[in-house]
């Protein structure tokens, strides 16, 4: 599972779908980063907490490396069109787009985005994340009127009353028993057509029960037209804890897994998904994207794309990548081999779902000590930001001052994200290096502050990633 310092995403509605057209969703961003001082200071540390957790639970699941699981998504990745949902055929190479605005008005760190599900559709906002495979929303089931709906959920709800292709999983089901294992399915069953439970847990602490099912999701192409997925596996949640649904309604699960809704819309346009990420500092009316399809036909200007190999199944539901290495000004640091290795107990894995990009220690001792040599002419502050150790008075400061860092892939691939990713603003006047630590043996993770002003695509298709510099407009 994961945390969710996220993605959120807002889905419109379309019908049958011809020619070359997909679906493009706007991201809105939750952390605001412009409020007073002590403000932003408690927004970093809840930030670097959340993250801290999330990142110990990537790296469990690396040093258990879950053979079993890897298998079974490689087998079962792209369904036939007949059972995938896919009604009004020529989706396949269709592409759509949702634009993503800056959160700066909601207070967490992530980005956030609509969604409409149901029959009639129902519009419910959720946190999308790349690390997360259950979609679901708050949702009421089986209301009675009035009384029994009552006002328990004070925010927007699914009433899967009220749709018409809303069909829970029996709890007898080989599906519920099995299939759904690793999606926390309960193993109570009072009678055989009663509904699969579930108690599905976050790695921060965040937790939501209640009952899967199979639902439409539809989407809202570029042409105008309409295009739904049938049969979408969705949690319909009583209950919900955990800071990170403040201001959302669910979550939506774009990992890599059988039952994740970006393999399911990937499959149906064109193999592949992508988002681009605002300037996590944007105002609110500067939108951002996730893309179902091809982004080459919606719109989205991006400066050279470069591929790498895109590892599947090897640290689920995650993204995992090839690092060779990384430089601080042209200069390649002294990193053991070992720490990029995914066939062992090391890797690397880019996670929209974690704000700071976090590197295990023999990675991080190495990267930290080139970038503050370039910051030596600042006065270092002792702040207490959890594990953002090395801030400073900014006063003065010009990027230009930074040797750039790159991460270099094995297959020649490099990324090279811009100074204002990594020397991140704390507090008027204040910067900080924004690399958290992580313990070894364990996984290094690619956050999204870092991944932002680029274009990121993930290809299921081709097993590959792009990514490109782009001001996501």
């Amino acid at each position: 599972m994961s945390i969710l310092h996220s993605l959120l995403f807002i889905f419109f509605i379309a019908d049958s779908v011809n020619g070359h057209q997909g679906v493009k969703y706007e991201l809105i961003h939750r952390h605001d980063l412009h409020p007073g001082g002590g403000a932003l200071l408690e927004r970093l540390r809840e930030l670097a907490h959340s993250d801290a957790i999330r990142v110990r639970a990537i790296s469990r699941r690396v040093r258990l490396k879950q053979g079993a699981g890897r298998r079974q998504v490689r087998e079962n990745r792209y369904e036939p069109a007949c059972n995938n949902g896919s009604r009004g055929g020529g989706a396949e190479h269709s592409s759509g787009e949702l634009s993503i605005h800056s959160g700066a008005d909601y207070g967490a760190g992530q980005y956030l985005v609509k969604m409409r599900v149901g029959s009639p559709a129902q519009k419910v906002v959720l946190i999308a994340d790349t690390g997360s495979d259950l979609t679901w929303s708050n949702c009421r089931y089986k209301c009675r009127g009035a009384r029994s709906c009552g006002s328990r959920h004070r925010r927007r709800v699914f009433r899967a009353d009220r749709s018409s292709s809303f069909r829970t999983v029996p709890c007898s089901s080989t599906i519920c028993k099995t299939d759904l294992a690793n999606l926390f399915s309960l193993s109570r069953c009072p009678s055989p057509l009663d509904p699969c439970s579930y108690d599905y847990r976050y790695s921060d602490g965040s937790a939501t029960l209640g009952v899967f099912a199979n639902e439409t999701v539809t989407f809202s192409l570029t042409n105008g037209r309409k295009a739904r997925l049938h049969d979408v596996l969705v949690g319909c949640s009583e209950s919900a804890r955990g800071q990170s649904f403040v201001a959302a309604d669910g979550v939506m699960g774009l990992g890599y897994s059988n039952y994740s809704l970006a393999v399911k819309a990937a499959a149906r346009f064109g193999g592949k998904f992508s988002y681009c990420l605002v300037d996590h500092l944007s105002p609110k009316n500067v939108s951002s994207y996730l893309i179902f399809g091809s982004h080459k036909e919606v719109n989205i200007s991006v400066v050279r794309m470069r591929y790498t190999e895109l590892v599947l199944g090897v640290i689920n539901p995650f993204y995992a990548v090839n690092v060779k290495g990384i430089s601080v000004g042209g200069v390649m640091l002294d990193i053991p081999a070992e720490v990029w290795d995914l066939s062992s107990v090391g890797g690397a894995i880019v996670d929209s779902g974690t704000s700071l990009t976090v590197l295990t220690q023999p990675a991080y001792q190495p990267v930290m000590a080139a970038l503050r040599e370039s910051l030596q002419g600042f006065k270092r502050l002792d702040l207490d930001i959890g594990p953002l150790e090395y801030c400073f008075n900014s006063t003065g400061f010009d990027a230009a001052m930074v040797p750039r860092l790159v991460l270099h892939f094995v297959d020649g691939a490099r990324f090279e994200p811009p100074v204002k990713s990594y020397v991140i603003d704390a507090a008027p006047g204040v910067k900080c290096l924004g690399f958290a630590a992580a313990a070894w043996p364990g996984a290094s993770v690619v956050g999204n502050i870092l991944q932002q002003n680029h274009f990121w695509e993930f290809d299921i298709g081709k097993s590959r990633l792009g990514f490109g510099t782009s001001s996501c407009v």
